[in-house]
């Protein structure tokens, strides 16, 4: 008896302490973990001031900054570590003094950003990081003044080079898909990170939106064993549009398709389109979209005063190579167009093309495919729903299907 209890004391004594260290690890990982955690943004607010417009980013911690200003369009650009944006479904104020607008996001691994755009030239008068106090966490303050145009330009400074990501390996090459029987298709979400896109009528945010068409379109695509997919982007990050591009080269793809949903002036115009590259625009909407979305580096505010772009779809689109892949595309547009009547409502001018530099591959068949408009309340609430984004990929998937049965059929002739 005696010898049972002492067992049992000796099993509690153990357990006490085993307890007690867990709990110690527990703390102490506890401890570390808030210690590391990741710093959050929890507002952004923009005040007016008789000289300056004031901009406010509220933050959980203090943490390193970098602010710069680029021209055409006149932007401001603050650079932070990776935060986490918890804004609590705040829409970010705009049109408010000298901002116009801003956007925020991940801009790359490890890099975070901010973009205002400006209505004037404007610079920072003043930018500081105010400590916690009563109910406010960290603050970080700019103080935006206008300028003219000449001191906009001599206190202007290069941006920062930030870590580019590292050279582009084939990321599925073609001979393993061709080993394996599989077409490689390469699915573009638009836009993304700092780069929303277009913002819908009800709050929906096109990069969003995108992205998860875009999961779903992979998911369907590698369930028929006939295709390997590669995705340019898999979270919410931006990219940029040679990368985009780049992606689909150096897979070897044999199609690409770069999803999107636009918004109109018109609320109640609804339906898809198909877009492919042409030299000249179809017609003036095209035209405009094109040059709306070949913005996307600008929105993200990239620096492109040392990159020439004028003539690069010109000089592309001039290769026999390239109008052959144009041929190509328009082929898959006619296919895609005829599958996704079958499920969802079109656009009248159902086909249409421009200089789109995202489409730019010349040995890649390419299309854009605008999944509908946000601007309209009723296709905003289908395309955000899963179901009918699950309906819209399967007539993608046929048409895939057809578009490949056709190639074999007259490579075969």
């Amino acid at each position: 008896m005696v010898h049972t209890q002492r067992i049992l004391w000796r099993r509690t004594l153990w357990r006490r302490t085993l307890w007690r260290r867990v709990a110690a690890v527990v703390l102490l990982l506890g401890a570390s973990g808030a210690a590391w955690a990741e710093s959050v943004v929890t507002g952004i607010r923009i005040g007016i001031h008789p000289d300056t417009t004031r901009v406010v980013l509220d933050l959980t911690q203090d943490l390193r900054y970098t602010i710069f200003t680029l021209p055409d369009p006149y932007r401001v650009v603050i650079d932070l570590p990776e935060v986490e944006w918890r804004l609590a479904g705040q829409t970010p104020p705009t049109g408010r003094g000298l901002v116009q607008r801003l956007r925020y996001g991940l801009f790359l691994p490890g890099n975070s950003r901010v973009v205002l755009d400006l209505g004037a030239p404007a610079v920072v008068r003043k930018a500081f990081m105010l400590p916690p106090v009563e109910n406010y966490q960290y603050r970080l303050v700019l103080d935006l003044a206008a300028v003219s145009v000449e001191e906009f330009r001599r206190r202007a400074r290069p941006p920062p080079r930030l870590r580019e990501p590292p050279p582009l390996a084939p990321p599925l090459p073609k001979a393993t898909a061709r080993r394996a029987g599989k077409f490689v298709v390469v699915v573009d979400p638009g836009h993304g990170g700092v780069d929303p896109g277009t913002i819908g009528a009800s709050g929906g945010v096109e990069k969003h939106i995108v992205l998860a068409a875009g999961r779903e379109l992979k998911r369907q695509l590698e369930a028929t064993g006939r295709y390997a997919v590669v995705m340019t982007r898999e979270r919410d990050v931006f990219m940029r549009l040679r990368r985009r591009v780049a992606i689909a080269r150096a897979a070897h793809a044999d199609l690409f398709l770069s999803l999107h949903a636009d918004a109109i002036a018109n609320k109640r115009v609804r339906g898809a389109t198909v877009y492919t590259l042409s030299e000249q625009a179809s017609d003036q909407e095209a035209a405009e979209l094109a040059a709306k979305e070949n913005k996307a580096d600008i929105i993200a505010g990239i620096d492109l005063s040392a990159e020439t772009y004028g003539d690069e779809v010109a000089n592309i689109l001039i290769d026999l190579a390239q109008r052959e892949t144009m041929n190509i595309s328009a082929q898959f547009a006619n296919i895609l167009i005829d599958e996704l009547g079958k499920t969802v409502r079109l656009q009248r001018k159902t086909h249409r093309f421009a200089g789109f530099r995202i489409l730019k591959a010349p040995d890649v068949p390419s299309a854009l495919v605008e999944l509908g408009y946000l601007s309209s309340r009723i296709e905003e609430r289908m395309l955000r729903d899963h179901v009918y984004r699950r309906n819209l990929m399967q007539a993608i998937l046929r048409a895939v299907d057809r578009f490949f049965a056709e190639r074999k059929s007259v490579s075969r002739q």
